[in-house]
C-alpha cells in the first residue's frame, strides 16, 4: 500500500515554519508532507481551508495538527481521504463544543495573562475583528520554554495571530469519532494547561498518547519524538 501523505497544520501565533524540524526529518524518512497555512480567522473558514486541501490530494492523507490546529483537523479531517489524525500539544473537540468551553472546565495556563488584543477590518462591515497574540517579551517563556532563545525570538516578531472569534466558535464535526487518532501531551507546556490534552485525549480514546516533557513548541524541542509518533500512526494505518 502507498504511504499517505502527511500533512502538517500548525496552530495559532504561529505559521508553518513551527513545524520546520519535524518537516526536515519526515522528508528525511522519505516521506511526502504538505504544511499549509491557517489563516487563523474563524474555526469553520479554517477547517474549510484544511479540507479543501486535502481533497486535492491524490490518495490516503494523514492529519498532524498543533495546538488549535488540533481544533482544525478535528473538523477537518471529515475529509474521505484522511485515514488518521495525530495530535501534538492538541485540542480535541466534542461536537458542539469551543476552545472556550474546552479550557474553561480547568485553570487558566500562563497564556491567559500574557495576551494582546488588537483591533483588524473586518471587510464589509462597520465593526473591527480582534485579533488575539502573545506578549513579544513573554513569547519565549510562556510559549517556547525550552527551545533555543534566539529562534524563540524571532519566532515571537512574526507570530501569526488568531482571530478571537475562533475561541467561542463550536466544531461542527469530529474527526476522531470515525478515523483513528494519535496524541502527544507537552506536560512543560505553559500555553495550554497540559491537563486540558489529556482530558481531550482521553475523551477521544486516541490509540496512543505520548507524555513528552516538552514545552508547547513540542515540534521544535522534540522534533524526533513527533515525527516518530506520526510515523507510527502512518505505520498502523498502512499496515491496516
Amino acid at each position: 500500500m502507498a504511504k499517505p501523505t502527511i500533512v502538517l497544520v500548525h496552530g495559532a501565533f504561529a505559521d508553518a515554519a513551527s513545524w520546520a524540524p519535524v518537516t526536515r526529518e519526515l522528508l528525511d524518512r522519505g516521506y511526502d508532507v504538505r504544511v499549509p497555512p491557517v489563516y487563523n480567522r474563524s474555526l469553520g473558514e479554517d477547517a474549510a481551508s484544511i479540507k479543501a486541501f486535502v481533497e486535492t490530494i491524490d490518495g490516503d492523507v494523514v492529519l498532524a495538527g498543533h495546538s488549535y490546529g488540533g481544533a482544525v483537523i478535528t473538523v477537518a479531517g471529515e475529509a474521505a481521504n484522511v485515514v488518521a489524525l495525530v495530535y501534538v500539544s492538541g485540542y480535541v473537540l466534542e461536537v458542539g463544543e469551543s476552545l472556550g468551553q474546552l479550557q474553561g472546565g480547568f485553570p487558566d495556563s500562563e497564556l491567559a495573562a500574557n495576551l494582546v488584543y488588537t483591533p483588524y477590518p473586518v471587510p464589509g462591515s462597520d465593526e473591527p475583528g480582534t485579533d488575539v497574540s502573545v506578549a513579544i517579551a513573554a513569547f519565549p517563556e510562556v510559549f517556547a520554554a525550552g527551545v533555543d532563545l534566539a529562534r524563540t525570538q524571532v519566532l515571537a516578531v512574526s507570530q501569526r495571530p488568531l482571530s478571537a472569534a475562533a475561541f467561542s466558535e463550536p466544531a461542527t464535526f469530529a474527526a476522531w469519532k470515525t478515523k483513528p487518532a494519535w496524541g502527544i501531551v507537552s506536560s512543560e507546556d505553559h500555553t495550554i494547561n497540559p491537563e486540558v490534552e489529556r482530558f481531550g485525549y482521553t475523551r477521544a480514546g486516541l490509540r496512543g498518547i505520548v507524555e513528552l516533557p516538552a514545552p508547547h513548541l513540542a515540534m521544535q524541542s522534540h522534533p524526533m519524538e513527533v515525527a516518530d509518533l506520526i510515523e507510527t500512526a502512518v505505520s498502523e494505518v498502512t499496515a491496516s
